[in-house]
Parts: C-alpha cells; structure tokens; sequence
C-alpha cells in the first residue's frame, strides 16, 4: 500500500518523471471542468427548478454562509477562489472510493502548492480592498516593531496550512495501512468511510482557514467601508432640543 501517490511512478524518462500526485490532479482538474461544464448545461433559468440547480444553490449557500460567519461581509467575491479549494479537496476524498487512485492531498508537494496559492491570495484580495499603502501598514500594527514578527507569521501560517493537512491525510493512510494489515477483510470497508468523513472535515477547515486569513486582510479596508455618519442614521440627533 502507497501512503504517498508521490511514490507511484507512472513513466520516467531520465530525470523527468510522471507519478501518481501528478497523474491524479490532472485527472481530478479535469473532472471539476468537465463536472462543472456539464452540470451549468443542465441548470434550469425558468420557474421550473431543476435537480441540479437546487444541488448549486445548496452549495453555493452553504459555502456563503460558512464565509460570512468568519467575518468576510461580501463573500461572493471569494467565492471562486475559497470554492474551488473546497471542491478540489473534497472531490479528491471522495474520488478516494474508486479503486486504484490516490488522493493527490496525500503528498505534501500538493498541500504546499494548496497552501502557496492561500499565501498569495490573502495579499492580492487585501491590496485589492484596503489599497498596497493601507495593507503594508497593516505589517506595522501596533508597531513598526512588530514587522518582522508580522511576515514571519504570514510565513508559519503558510506552512502550517500545508503541513496540517499533509499530516493528517499520511496519519489516516498509516493507519489504514496498519489495520489492514491486522485485519484484512473487516476493516477495508470502515477506512474507506473514515477516509471520506476526514477528506471533507480537511476540506472545510482548509477552505475555512483561508476565509479567516483573508477576512483579516480586508478587515481594515470593509470596516472603514462600513462606518455610517452619525447624521445619516435615522435615528441621529438633528439638533439641540
């Protein structure tokens, strides 16, 4: 048994190489293209609700929802970027069923590009709110002496990302190896549901994570957004009684 689909060599050529976390995320890419392209054709524009309309509006909500209870006041701007971590992750645990593949989240070079893109993201939505002036003085709170503590935990949280769900996903195939060796015929059936219910926990608590880093780098900007004048309330004082 692989713990790691980096280990399953699918063809080499001298230095260059193809393995299974390779193979496996292509394959996983292009079922969410395919998969997606095929379930939009089938969305109903009527009155009439389709299966599949229904379906995306479940998720779509759901994922909304989970975004605005960590802080982010207008989530369907994120809403590409934090879906497709969550469908990437979760689709790669579910996919886990078919037999002969590997989730490509089992390789830490995986998790690290996962979590790289997290790390890119939360700068280029934090300019994108506050502007680059207002984002870089954020690295200065509460004081200038704070920036190195600052970027070095921009850095740690990065790797954290990439190491907890690498972590986790290797403990869950280690162990699967471990009771499959004791007991081959009872257990097989136990690790695979295992498996799926930690795919998707992973799943929501990485796309969750990258919603609290980039809700904290638009903070600043959606809160001076936010900010009402006390004359334009309609319950502000108009004047001396």
């Amino acid at each position: 048994m692989h713990l790691s689909p980096d280990a399953i060599v699918l063809w080499q050529y001298g230095p260059f190489k193809i393995n299974g976390t390779i193979a496996y995320t292509w394959a996983l890419m292009l079922l969410l293209v395919v998969g997606s392209l095929w379930v939009t054709r089938r969305l109903s524009t009527g009155a009439k609700r389709s299966r599949w309309k229904s379906l995306v509006e479940i998720v779509i909500t759901g994922i909304d929802g989970q975004m605005r209870g960590v802080g982010l006041r207008e989530p369907r701007k994120y809403l590409d970027f934090l879906g497709t971590l969550f469908l990437f992750v979760a689709v790669a645990s579910l996919c886990t069923v078919i037999p002969g593949y590997h989730s490509p989240t089992g390789s830490l070079s995986t998790t690290a590009a996962l979590a790289i893109s997290v790390f890119v993201a939360v700068p280029f939505y934090g300019i994108r709110q506050q502007g680059l002036g207002s984002y870089l003085k954020s690295y200065t709170e509460p004081t200038p002496l704070m920036l190195p503590f600052n970027i070095l935990g921009e850095i740690s949280r990065t790797l954290a990302l990439a190491i907890r769900m690498f972590g986790n996903m290797m403990s869950e195939g280690m162990i699967a190896a471990i009771l499959l060796t004791l007991t081959p015929l009872l257990f097989p059936v136990v690790m695979t549901v295992l498996g799926l219910f930690t795919g998707m926990v992973q799943a929501y608590i990485f796309s969750i994570l990258a919603a609290v880093y980039i809700a904290a780098a638009t903070r600043v900007g959606d809160g001076e957004g936010a900010r009402e004048k006390p004359e334009s309330r309609p319950d502000a004082p108009t004047g001396a009684a």
